[in-house]
């Protein structure tokens, strides 16, 4: 668990860095729609491009992109592994009533490559963005809510401080568990239900630090005055730049070739 990285800022002097955190966001939401739009393997092939630029650019380290993908990578596999066996058309492999398709392989193909996808792009937009920048970028984004009394800033708050506090959470079960054993406890053996009760103990200890984590954040924002977003200052304020609407461009040019790849090129067979 120490090696997750999900939710951590890593500080570099990169161009993803530099970026406005509204754009980034905004961009990240136009990403995941233009995944989804996939129809081809041309198609694909560009997201994929477009997912290691993202990553190249960053100037974060392969290894916690890698580290982000450990929670997920089962899922991945067992997702695309039942997806071999939901497709129609002639079997490519048949043995008695198990039949895959050309359309199962191609389902599997692309649902891994876009679960993945969403799950790289996320970790850039984590990795090069403070909380302090996200908690503002959402604010900012969700202003035009205010005009229904919603409380923008305490939601985009409460989903900064969430987002922090997952990697804190992995690293607490960590120590825990480390704790646990070194007492004697057994986690790894015996069936099912006696690797659940071998949880007990580290999920009670793991709740009293989640808890007692929140009321020192309380207090400590209490003690700052903290009274929401009304009538709050920044002493940073965003202006989108050259840079912002340069990468704007590249994005609306990767939309408009998976457009092109999906209507001039043949779709794959799903």
């Amino acid at each position: 668990m120490r090696d997750i990285a999900f939710g951590q800022f890593y500080p570099a002097k990169s161009l993803l860095h530099r970026l406005d955190p509204r754009a980034k966001i905004l961009l990240l939401i136009v990403f995941i729609v233009l995944v989804f739009c996939t129809a081809n393997y041309y198609s694909l092939l560009l997201v994929i491009l477009g997912v290691f630029s993202v990553v190249l650019f960053s100037k974060v380290p392969l290894r916690l992109y890698f580290n982000s993908l450990k929670m997920i990578i089962v899922i991945v596999l067992i997702t695309s592994f039942l997806n071999l066996f939901y497709g129609t058309g002639e079997p490519v492999i048949s043995w008695g009533f198990i039949k895959i398709t050309l359309e199962g392989i191609n389902n599997a193909i692309f649902v891994s490559v876009r679960i993945l996808s969403l799950i790289l792009i996320s970790s850039a937009l984590t990795f090069t963005t403070s909380p302090t920048d996200l908690t503002d970028a959402l604010e900012r984004l969700m202003k035009p809510l205010t005009v229904f009394k919603v409380k923008v800033h305490e939601i985009a708050m409460m989903m900064t401080i969430a987002l922090r506090f997952v990697p804190l959470l992995l690293e607490e079960t960590d120590k825990i568990m480390s704790a646990q054993k070194a007492r004697g406890a057994d986690m790894e053996s015996g069936n099912l239900i006696q690797r659940i009760k071998a949880l007990v103990p580290v999920l009670i200890p793991l709740f009293v630090s989640a808890f007692r984590r929140a009321y020192e954040l309380a207090v400590a924002m209490e003690c700052r005055c903290y009274q929401g977003g009304e009538g709050r200052t920044r002493m940073k304020s965003l202006h989108l730049h050259t840079r912002d609407y340069l990468s704007i461009l590249v994005v609306i040019i990767l939309i408009v070739g998976v457009v092109l790849c999906n209507v001039l090129l043949p779709q794959a067979v799903r």
